[in-house]
């Protein structure tokens, strides 16, 4: 599990007699959205800041807010679509030979790989997401397509149905791993989350050295 951090910003469109219409400024981008509403969650907790607070903090208005995003619940989740496609590419990389629970833990832990600097952002985020008990019930359909993704992977290699036993319990297994990676990094900010996600599908994958 990692939602993304990046996306394109678009321009404000036309400009009248050098003048930008009113609520919104010249440029703006989701990840500075993200980026002011990041801050104020921080500052403010997320269930005491609105959409409005985030889009003044930007300076623009409250629709141009949802040009970008559709909630404030997904703003926390960032570009978890694009993302959601590039593990899918992942997948398709692995070569046919790979073992399954081997190719499910390599495209894991490479999804989870970040840029140094990315890192502090993404520590944000995953501490929202896995102990803001509003954004709860909103991650239960964000985790299910995730879940989907490895799922018809691994029904691919077994030639059946994504919806058949195995997938799914493939899904829910890597998935359950990847949270208790996630989480076991938030309380141990001095370790690597790729090492922790790689140890942690390592076991999985071995049955728990039993």
């Amino acid at each position: 599990m990692s939602p993304g951090d990046k996306m394109e910003g678009v321009t404000a469109g036309k400009v009248a007699n050098t003048r930008v219409r009113a609520g919104r400024r010249p440029s703006t981008s989701a990840a500075e959205l993200e980026r002011a509403a990041f801050d104020l969650f921080e500052e403010r907790g997320f269930d005491n800041t609105t959409v409005e607070d985030i889009a003044a903090a930007v300076g623009v208005s409250k629709r141009t807010f949802f040009r970008y995003f559709e909630s404030k619940n997904d703003v926390v989740w960032g570009s978890f679509t694009d993302q959601l496609h590039a593990m899918r590419g992942l997948f398709e990389q692995c070569p046919p030979e790979q073992p399954v629970a081997d190719a499910v833990r390599t495209v894991v832990v490479a999804f989870n790989r970040f840029d140094p600097a990315q890192v502090p952002w993404h520590r944000k985020r995953m501490e929202l997401l896995l102990k803001v008990p509003t954004l709860q019930a909103y991650s239960t359909l964000r985790y299910e397509a995730w879940r989907t993704v490895v799922a018809e992977f691994v029904a691919r290699r077994l030639d059946t149905d994504t919806r058949d036993l195995l997938p799914q319990v493939a899904g829910h297994c890597a998935l359950g791993v990847a949270i208790a990676g996630y989480e076991h990094w938030l309380d141990h900010p001095g370790e690597e989350l790729t090492d922790i996600l790689d140890r942690a599908l390592a076991s999985w994958a071995s049955g728990f050295g039993a």
